[in-house]
């Protein structure tokens, strides 16, 4: 499995149509396979930062999510509403391998030369 993190420095007047074109994006990462993990807006702090991640089961699964989704109306439609807005500025995209709760259900394997203390 591999986690996209995305990063994002938005134009602090226009919170209210990022969070539509996150709430547009949630639905659009799962239905193309994704496991999406929510978008996580100002609170305390910046004012003009947001975060996302999702999850897809392989890096090829998410390459073909992001080559599908160029040709897919409801994606076009989104990636417009954002420029049309310009609620965004920039963006960074990482990618991570996660770790989750179910993870630990199992008798972890100790990696090879790690002493207990």
């Amino acid at each position: 499995m591999i986690t996209c993190y995305l990063r994002y420095v938005l134009d602090p007047c226009k919170l209210a149509e990022f969070e539509y074109y996150g709430k547009l994006w949630i639905p659009l990462v799962e239905r193309f396979g994704g496991q999406h993990h929510g978008y996580f807006l100002p609170s305390e702090g910046a004012n003009n930062i947001a975060l996302a991640m999702f999850s897809f089961p392989s890096l090829a699964e998410y390459e073909r999510y992001r080559q599908d989704s160029m040709n897919d109306a409801e994606c076009l439609a989104a990636f417009q509403y954002a420029q049309d807005t310009r609620c965004i500025l920039s963006y960074e995209r990482s990618f991570f391998r996660p770790v989750f709760a179910q993870d630990c259900a199992t008798n972890p394997a100790k990696p090879a030369g790690l002493t207990a203390k």
